[in-house]
């Protein structure tokens, strides 16, 4: 392909009115050399000048007539005897006058309407003429068309048809290596199946020649059980058919009649015992009974059943793949494989062989593929780092059309979603210092101190629904609450009281005790209405009943200054500088995650139940850097992570989550409610 390239150029550069301007041209007169007038006459100083021109020079001659000068070096030049035509020819000139003159006879078609002249090609109009015939852009008149002799052009579109075909055939014959190869990976697919049926009908009929052994022995051994007592009672009755022979042998000759009497009392005795014996002690039925239950018919069901043979119509050139979530350090990246068919038709069911491979800046990035079996693949992935992100995808180990797909991932999150502003409107804020969420009545309670109330929004819509104000809202000075199954509870610093108030904003029930100094969070178990209360005063969280009693302590004073409590049936966890776990005991499980004395704390947790388990969502503060941070409470892992950035938070005060692995954090010194992706 170098080589035709580099003939292309040329054929470009050097056309036949260069050549001729330059080697076929009189340089004095810069006239045309022909066989007449023009005819090229080679100087003694190697030079040629066409034989009108010498003619001319030498008849101005004045001071000697019989030479001249050369009009190209000025060197001398003799006149012969003949004169100026005695001159010799410049053979080489005639043989490229003879030259060109076969090539353009050969190559370049004459106009039919004006014999011999030269026909030309415009690239612009992509039509041929001459320019005896030329008319609008193509006269004499200078114009912006793209005008080269018909031969130039059809070298050019010569040598772009060859580079044409090239390319082709070289596509064609990529074509045919990858059907071939997957020819053969058809035949090599082809050949593992057949041997994984073989394989598993041997498994099946190997069950199959158990179970039969199992059967026949079962049906012999019941024979043989049944053969012994027959012929146990069989040997039984000979033998007591041989003492009755034996006892009535000589009888006849027998003439004492006591004795015959004792004889006959005797058979009379053994005629019961042989009525005993009449009757088989065992029966000889034995059968073999496959209708007891409904096992053959499930068995030939399941065999109906069994093994399928799976293919596919999967395009991977069509397939495309898309980003599904935002690309940010230390959130799962995910990616959609989209299949369709042949036709561009999208694919409803699963099954493709689908591999993935990531890197991150070059670094390899574990990824999983899940298959969805709606067609749809999802591919994810968790960068620990920013910087770009690589996802290579394959089908059939063939690249579908948007691999590699490229990203940037972020150093930080910014908002889904940022709410109110500070004021006393319905949709305003002054210090929302917590917030909750309860699922059940699907409604986010933000606990408004500044307003000295509870704003309840719907937790899809974000709508406004109502206010909720009570006395134990009243100071400015409540610091905590959390959902109850009648309500909130409210935890107020100043007046040391808790006070749980349903959705009309009356009072359910006031707790007070004299232990509580400086009480700051709350959290609350629905199901058994047992409350948890951090006491920043005491640097203790206090456990209460659900009669309001407390039945325990927790952190006995060593406790800091609590930014987040989460209580459930087994478990209680408390954020201070830490994340510590315990258990509904009060006893220390675990401390996870801690922060540098004097680098930050935490500002808000929750507890997340999952399948895999629970996992604990956190917003902290580090030398200022608001993130949110996944924990597991077990092996204290850290399974997802992420700074907080564009408009972020300036103090996180509570969080509370929201459906689709979103948070929702109370931003106190900004007014406001953002929500974040925390997976």
């Amino acid at each position: 392909m170098a080589s035709m390239s580099s003939t292309l150029v040329e054929t470009v550069s050097i056309n036949y009115e260069d050549f001729n301007e330059s080697f076929l041209t009189c340089g004095t007169c810069l006239c045309t050399y022909d066989g007449g007038e023009h005819t090229p006459k080679l100087l003694p100083c190697s030079h040629t000048v066409c034989l009108h021109c010498l003619t001319r020079i030498a008849a101005s001659q004045t001071r000697d007539a019989g030479s001249f000068r050369c009009p190209i070096c000025r060197e001398l030049i003799t006149i012969p005897r003949g004169g100026v035509p005695a001159l010799p020819p410049s053979f080489l000139v005639n043989q490229l006058l003879d030259l060109m003159a076969r090539q353009r006879r050969e190559v370049i078609p004459q106009c039919s309407s004006h014999p011999g002249r030269e026909l030309l090609f415009c690239e612009t109009c992509d039509c041929v003429f001459c320019r005896h015939c030329a008319d609008g852009p193509h006269s004499d008149t200078p114009c912006d068309h793209t005008v080269v002799p018909f031969s130039i052009a059809l070298k050019r579109m010569s040598e772009i048809l060859l580079y044409r075909a090239n390319e082709c055939l070289s596509k064609l014959g990529s074509a045919r290596d990858a059907v071939a190869s997957e020819l053969r990976r058809l035949e090599a697919a082809a050949t593992a199946a057949d041997e994984a049926i073989d394989r598993h009908f041997t498994e099946l009929r190997a069950a199959l020649d158990k179970r039969h052994s199992e059967l026949k022995s079962a049906a012999a051994a019941a024979a043989t059980h049944k053969r012994k007592l027959l012929e146990e009672q069989l040997k039984l009755i000979d033998a007591e058919k041989a003492k009755v022979e034996a006892e009535c042998s000589g009888l006849q000759q027998q003439v004492e009649v006591r004795e015959v009497s004792s004889r006959a009392a005797a058979l009379g005795a053994r005629l019961g015992d042989a009525a005993a014996l009449a009757e088989p002690r065992e029966n000889a039925f034995l059968a073999v009974d496959f209708a007891h239950n409904d096992a053959q018919q499930r068995f030939v069901e399941a065999l109906a059943e069994l093994g399928r043979v799976r293919t596919s119509t999967t395009f991977p050139g069509l397939c495309t793949l898309q980003l599904e979530s935002a690309c940010v350090c230390g959130l799962e990246l995910v990616v959609v494989l989209r299949t369709v068919d042949y036709h561009g038709e999208a694919r409803s069911t699963g099954g493709d062989p689908v591999t993935a491979a990531a890197t991150l800046d070059d670094a390899p990035l574990p990824c999983t593929v899940t298959d969805l079996d709606s067609g749809l693949y999802r591919i994810s992935m968790r960068p620990w780092s920013a910087g770009g992100v690589c996802v290579r995808v394959l089908v059939f180990a063939r690249g579908v059309r948007d691999s590699p797909l490229r990203a940037t991932v972020l150093p930080a999150a910014a908002p889904l979603r940022v709410w109110g502003t500070r004021g006393s409107g319905k949709e305003q804020l002054s210090q929302p210092v917590a917030v909750a969420r309860c699922p059940k009545r699907r409604e986010i309670y933000v606990l408004d101190a500044g307003n000295s109330r509870v704003k309840v929004l719907d937790d899809e819509t974000f709508a406004f629904k109502t206010h909720i104000v009570n006395d134990g809202l009243a100071g400015r000075s409540c610091t905590g609450i959390a959902v109850t199954a009648e309500g909130v509870v409210v935890v107020n610093w100043r007046t040391r009281t808790l006070t749980e108030i349903n959705g009309e904003g009356g009072t359910v029930r006031t707790i007070r005790s004299e232990r509580l100094v400086e009480p700051v969070c709350v959290a609350a178990h629905a199901p058994s209405r047992r409350l948890a209360v951090a006491d920043n005063g005491a640097r203790a969280v206090f456990v209460f009943d659900a009669r309001g009693h407390i039945e325990r302590e927790v952190g006995n004073g060593d406790l800091g200054l609590v930014g987040g409590l989460a209580l459930t049936e087994d478990m209680l966890v408390v954020a201070d500088v830490a994340v510590r776990v315990y258990d509904s005991e009060g006893n220390l499980q675990t401390i996870l995650a801690p922060i540098p004395k004097g680098r930050g704390g935490y500002g808000g947790i929750a507890v997340e139940h999952t399948d895999s388990g629970p996992r604990i969502v956190c917003a902290r503060s580090v030398r200022g850097r608001p993130a949110l941070a996944v924990l597991e409470p077990a092996g204290g892992a850290l399974l997802a992570a992420c700074d907080l950035a564009d408009r972020r938070p300036r103090r996180v005060a509570g969080l509370a989550l929201l459906p689709g692995r979103r948070a929702l954090l109370a931003d106190l010194a900004g007014d406001c409610l953002r929500v974040h992706t925390y997976w």
